[in-house]
């Protein structure tokens, strides 16, 4: 055994164990399942044109070598960005804890009710320090938060009593210009007007539906909005704004002034800074929008004994469920971001945030006197951590940069410095001197912090916030850590057992990838920084875009968008582009197959297309007859298809190249959604089959963790006439020649988890790539050879074989009062997170168990649903049985009362392997109906929800 393969740590079978599995496939090879799985034409006729592989030896040192080539200056650029400090407790205990950061999405919240927790205490806290009524579990950046916020006001300004149509909206100049980018990108595709001017000007006239302000401004002055909003109110225009957190701790809550929607980022409460992201923003509103929301949010419910439980609230907002008429294509969320800043909140408590508010606040006041005194204008009237200093812009920076400081330069006679939580005497000394010596002067010491400026002003604070008991429980790193323990042990993560969800690759995340995510030289790097001081990560995103272009068959890479939606819309917008800029901008036409994921269709209509469906056959593959006459009919304004490849159905399509042909002879453009990438490394790729653009779920194929529900980074991949139109971003130039404008905040999206993808194909190399996709497609065909009997698969290839994954159809099991959601509580108490429920096809599962499962893992999910068969095949009461009462809890096993027609040890521990790794759902199954009749998002006292019912 070559110890330095990584390939052979990353993927599961042994291989001892292939030969076996092949023969339960009924293959001689390998290389026959391949060959029966893809399609003629397809297979690549060489090898990927990358490096060899790296040990995870040889990657560590080259990355910590890279790591070097990162200056860490102390950086006061702000802009939306500051330097934080991670506890450590929370940096051992969840950021670097897989228990965390492997955990999927928690659809099924029976198991998934600590991360729940995490995330309701998020939303409290964000509730608490806006002073609005609702807040979501996070979004992807402050910019792209604001996007949604423009988006959520146009959707709902029909609900005015003059039924206007406006379609004007009001940004501020104060807004930060990332986020200006991102909404010039969003609102042009929609037919938005995007009016900008300084809010003191604003004349409140017809035609506006809503207005953005920015709190405290780009450049750090605080302004007093209440008039503005009350005007606003007055002539039925709603206001989002967009407010720094930490600020919120000192400034009065924009729900005190009647906003509609507060949106922000929550990087400054312990997350890394990582050149960009990724990041939890924050997006909070009123109730009466709570169906117009992006996003998900938690809500409270209860179980099946009416005891307190948690769940994901409105579910069937979700896209896959909306689809063209979705405002939004946001599915997912920064949740692993967003359990960290919560849990920042729940360890300093009110107190804490208020001590590290006036720290940072009262440390820009001593800054001011001291630059005052220096013969400086500081010119902002009223701030929280920003000043403004009149002086020589390129002077300053020239002393400033040999100190090894940044600030930030609006124009060429001011200097911007914010201030943050790091920012200690000494740098407060070492700011002084860098302007002392521009000055020519000596300078006084700063020996202590003097109370601030904002007390007693009509801006200051007035209302308590976090009072709940949460934040007022776990102050020392015991009880943190015990409680960060408690919620962990409730969830079902990869380090339990297989996540065998299709359309999601729960693939290991190794710690070898992940290490490097710790190492200050690449967390602590702001987004906006001199490129020549991120050489390493330039060195990493450069490699990585070349890899990917590579992996792809195509020319060019951008690494912006922060989430698969994000890389769908950017990729449709790229489209768009092209056939503006060839004088065709009527192409609006998308077609996209009835099996596509929802998100493709909320995502064709955000980038201004009109959504054309093309029908399945029987088999569930693309009628490629409705897909010409589609075609041929709308060729005058065809623009794009949006394919899946393997398609959602988990099979090679063979006639993909004969679709994508069909597009392009009719004027369109092809894009294939990515999320099955992971079947096609090393053997095909897009390139290949035709399309012109795609994106990548980096967080499925390349490795990076879903941290419960994100980070995710969706990057797209464009051919050669694609290219031009690459994003780009306001401050630091990337992109093509004729870039659409920005995506999302930072430059390269979230470049700290890019890290990931990067290690995940150095220590893979051509070879190992090849192989993990391999056994991907060896390990579903084995799964669904070892089910064949007793569970049908709905669709196959041509020559009978699955891709990656593969729907079993459950409907035959209704005849016995079983419905796939009771089949997938069951497996929980066998130790499994469900597979992909009713997705593309109702009454379904859909199993994908990844390369990096062993034989003897996928051969214990098996036999758990074998199993399950057995059980349904006995069930003779339809309404008390082993299925309809899954999860059985300990609280269950351990009552002195078993009423039950079963026995206990058939309740909880069904195979004898069970009980080596019992795990425990937290509550029993959770009434869905209740927590949406009664949406409470927030962490009250359990008293106040259990009397809904009587609400």
């Amino acid at each position: 055994m070559n110890t330095d393969n990584f390939a052979l740590r990353h993927i599961g079978p042994r291989p001892e164990n292939i030969a076996e599995m092949l023969e339960t496939i009924e293959v001689d090879s390998l290389d026959q399942l391949i060959f029966e799985t893809l399609p003629d034409g397809i297979k690549l006729e060489k090898e990927l044109d990358l490096p060899d592989a790296l040990s995870e030896q040889e990657y560590l040192e080259h990355i910590i070598k890279l790591a070097s080539k990162n200056k860490l200056f102390k950086t006061y650029i702000g802009l939306g960005y500051h330097q934080a400090i991670m506890p450590a407790v929370i940096q051992r205990n969840v950021f670097e804890n897989p228990g965390w950061y492997t955990a999927y999405t928690p659809y099924q919240a029976e198991i998934a009710q600590g991360r729940l927790e995490a995330l309701i205490n998020f939303q409290t806290m964000v509730v608490d320090l806006t002073g609005m009524e609702l807040a979501n579990a996070s979004l992807l950046d402050e910019a792209t938060a604001a996007a949604e916020a423009m988006s959520l006001l146009y959707a709902v300004r029909e609900r005015s009593k003059k039924k206007s149509k406006a379609d004007k909206f009001f940004v501020s100049e104060e807004v930060l210009p990332q986020t200006i980018a991102v909404l010039k990108t969003r609102a042009e595709s929609v037919g938005i007007e995007l009016v900008f001017d300084s809010h003191e000007n604003f004349d409140f006239s017809e035609g506006f539906f809503g207005a953005l302000l920015q709190y405290p401004g780009k450049t750090g002055e605080i302004y007093d909005y209440e008039d503005f909003v009350e005007k606003a109110n007055a002539n039925n225009i709603k206001v989002a704004v967009a407010a720094d957190i930490l600020s919120l701790v000192k400034l009065r809550a924009p729900g005190d002034f009647g906003v509609d929607v507060v949106v922000g980022s929550t990087q400054r409460f312990g997350i890394p800074l990582g050149y960009g992201g990724p990041h939890a923003a924050y997006f909070a509103t009123k109730e009466t929008y709570k169906r117009n929301i992006p996003g998900r949010i938690i809500g409270v419910s209860k179980d099946k004994n009416g005891d307190f439980a948690l769940r994901m609230a409105l579910q069937t907002r979700e896209q896959h469920i909306k689809r063209d008429r979705a405002t939004s294509n946001i599915c997912t969320a920064q949740v692993l971001l967003a359990v960290m800043a919560g849990m920042y909140a729940v360890y300093h408590g009110p107190k804490g945030l208020e001590y590290i508010g006036n720290k940072v606040h009262s440390s820009a006041v001593e800054l001011a006197t001291a630059l005052e005194n220096l013969g400086f204008e500081q010119v902002n009237k009223l701030y929280f951590d920003t000043l403004q200093i009149k002086a020589d812009a390129q002077k300053v920076k020239a002393v400033a940069e040999a100190s090894e400081i940044n600030f930030y330069y609006p124009d060429k006679n001011t200097v911007a410095i914010a201030l943050n939580e790091a920012t200690s005497l000494t740098d407060l000394n070492n700011i002084v001197a860098v302007f002392a010596h521009v000055a020519g002067k000596s300078s006084s010491k700063i020996s202590n912090l003097e109370k601030g400026l904002l007390e007693e002003t009509p801006v200051s604070r007035n209302t308590e916030f976090l009072t709940n008991e949460v934040f007022n429980s776990y102050h020392s790193e015991t009880e943190l850590m015990r409680y960060i323990k408690k919620l962990e042990r409730k969830d079902l993560s990869l380090n339990h057992s297989m996540i065998s969800l299709g359309s999601c690759t729960m693939k290991l995340n190794a710690a070898s990838e992940m290490l490097p995510l710790s190492y200050p030289q690449w967390g602590n790097i702001h987004p906006f920084v001199p490129i020549e001081q991120a050489e390493g990560y330039q060195i990493v995103l450069k490699r990585l875009e070349e890899q990917l272009t590579e992996i792809t068959g195509f020319a060019a890479t951008s690494l912006q968008p922060n989430s698969g939606a994000q890389g769908e819309y950017a990729g449709l917008m790229t489209i768009k582009a092209y056939h503006e800029a060839n004088g065709e901008s009527h192409r609006n036409i998308c077609l996209i197959p009835s099996s596509a994921h929802g998100t493709n269709p909320a995502s064709a209509v955000m980038a201004g297309m009109k959504v054309v469906v093309t029908k399945a056959t029987d088999k569930g593959n693309i009628d490629v007859d409705d897909l010409r006459e589609k075609a041929e009919k709308h060729k005058d304004n065809l623009a794009a298809l949006m394919v899946t490849y393997p398609s959602t159905h988990g099979v090679f399509e063979s006639a993909i190249r004969d679709i994508t042909k069909i597009v392009h002879n009719n004027g369109g453009k092809v894009y294939m959604d990515g999320a099955n990438l992971n079947a096609q490394v090393g053997l095909t790729n897009p390139g290949r089959i035709g399309a012109d653009v795609c994106h990548l779920n980096l967080h499925k194929t390349f490795a990076i963790p879903h941290g419960g529900g994100g980070p995710g980074v969706g990057p797209i991949c464009v051919a050669k006439d694609l290219v031009p139109y690459l994003p780009s971003n306001p401050l630091i130039k990337t992109g093509g020649g004729q870039a659409i404008k920005a995506i999302s905040a930072a430059p390269w999206g979230s470049s700290l988890v890019c890290l990931i993808s990067y290690a995940y194909i150095s220590m893979l190399g051509p070879k190992g790539l090849k192989s993990a996709t391999e056994h991907a497609i060896l390990n579903a065909n084995y799964i669904k050879a070892r089910l064949d009997k007793n569970f049908k698969t709905l669709y196959s290839g041509e020559r009978g074989r699955a891709a990656h994954e593969m729907i079993l159809d459950l409907r035959p099991f209704k005849v016995k009062g079983v419905e796939v959601g009771d089949i997938a509580k069951r497996l929980i108490d066998y130790g499994f997170h469900s597979p992909t429920v009713s997705f593309p096809v109702a009454g379904t599962m859909m199993i994908e168990p990844t390369e990096s499962e062993s034989k003897a893992e996928l051969d214990r999910f098996c036999d758990a649903l074998n199993s399950i068969k057995e059980e349904i095949d006995a069930i003779e009461d339809q309404e008390n049985n082993l299925l309809k009462n899954a999860p059985h809890t300990m609280q269950m096993l351990t009552a002195d009362n078993w009423d039950l027609p079963y026995s206990r040890q058939e309740a909880a521990f069904p195979l004898p392997w069970v009980a080596e790794n019992k795990f425990w759902p937290a509550v029993r199954r959770v009434d869905d109906a209740f927590g949406d009749r009664n949406l409470m998002c927030t962490c009250d006292p359990i008293e106040e929800y259990m009397t809904a019912d009587e609400m």
